[in-house]
Parts: structure tokens; C-alpha cells; sequence
């Protein structure tokens, strides 16, 4: 299965009754918007595309194959990071690379390359400054500011995914922003703000 570059920011109105009924096209295209988003969710947990793009696939395939039972998610987003997280986590144990307790100790997340129109207007000085501090985030921290931030799932989808509170999930957020907005507050006096669905 051929991962397909991410043409589009906006979540497509999937319907799950047409997949459920074998509907191809409607499967493609929630393999298009989803693929890239977790493919780099497996890959900052296994640590290398070609597991992470193998593993998203499986998920895929897997979906497609129970396609019958779609009908039965009551959340398509959760369901889908959930099952590639899982996913992620049985290659970590059957390769032995690290204890399933510390899922989230080597998180390397990059910023999507999908920027939105205020950070294009961002000087590469600044961007890259973002970057920097984003990267600098304690790892769980970071984890959660990529998937409500950059992927712009909601607080109680992240909590559901990480096995978190919502509060917790809120609480690292607000750590997340402050420690970004300090690194780069010398810069300009706002740091941008994208709308957060809790």
C-alpha cells in the first residue's frame, strides 16, 4: 500500500457506511488524509519510517479486511492513532528495543511540513526557533503538544489515545506553550495561537 502526500489540512467527512459496504473510494480517501499523520506517529515511537509506514499499512489492511464493523467506531481518529499506537508498541516488544513501560522515552517529533498561512508569514529565524523549542519539550509534553497542536485532535482524544486525564492533557499544554513563548518571546510579542478544540 502506497502512502500518499497529505494534499489537504481539512479532515474529510469519511462515511463509514459506505466503507462498510465495500465503498473503495471512500477508503482511499481516508487512507490519503490519514496515512501521512500516522506514519509519523508510528515513526516517533518504532524511531524508523519503514516500521512505522508497515505498521500504519497493517492497520489499514486490518480495517479494510473488518471494513464490516466500521459501523461500530464511535471514534474514527481515536480508533485509528489507538490501533497504530498499539501497533507501534507490539513491534518495540517483539523487537526487544525497549520496555513497553517507557513508550514514550526516545519521542523525536518533527513540526508538520503542512504550515498554516500565519506561520508561513514566520521568518525561517523565528520558525526555526519554534522548532527548537518544540524539540526541547520534555518528551511527553512534546507528544501531546504534536497531536493537538500539529495533528489538531482534541484534549479528550489525546487523553483516550495516551491513557491520560484530560486535565493532565491540559495541564501539558499550558506547560508546552509557556516554554515555547519564552524561548521565543525576545522575537515578537505574540506567540501565534491556533484554535484548540477541548
Amino acid at each position: 500500500m502506497l502512502n500518499t502526500p497529505r494534499n489537504t489540512n481539512e479532515e474529510p467527512q469519511v462515511d463509514l457506511r459506505l466503507i462498510a459496504d465495500g465503498d473503495e473510494q471512500e477508503f482511499r480517501r481516508l487512507f490519503r488524509y490519514y496515512s501521512p499523520r500516522l506514519n509519523q506517529f508510528a515513526c516517533s515511537i518504532v524511531k524508523t519510517n519503514e516500521a512505522a509506514a508497515e505498521i500504519v499499512d497493517d492497520v489499514f489492511i486490518r480495517f479494510w479486511k473488518h471494513r464490516e464493523k466500521a459501523l461500530a467506531i464511535a471514534n474514527l481518529r481515536v480508533y485509528l492513532y489507538v490501533a497504530v499506537k498499539n501497533g507501534s508498541l507490539n513491534y518495540l516488544s517483539a523487537k526487544a528495543q525497549r520496555q513497553i513501560t517507557e513508550p514514550f522515552e526516545h519521542f523525536d517529533i518533527e513540526q508538520s511540513r503542512d504550515q498554516a498561512p500565519d506561520q508561513k508569514m514566520i521568518s525561517a529565524e523565528i520558525q526555526a526557533k519554534i522548532t527548537a523549542a518544540v524539540e526541547s519539550l520534555p518528551p511527553r509534553c512534546k507528544m501531546i503538544f504534536k497531536l493537538v497542536r500539529e495533528d489538531g485532535l482534541r484534549y479528550k482524544d489525546v487523553a483516550e489515545i495516551l491513557n491520560l486525564t484530560v486535565n493532565t492533557i491540559d495541564a501539558q499544554m499550558v506547560i508546552a506553550v509557556k516554554r515555547i513563548s519564552e524561548k521565543v518571546q525576545t522575537h515578537f510579542t505574540a506567540f501565534p495561537q491556533k484554535a484548540v478544540k477541548k
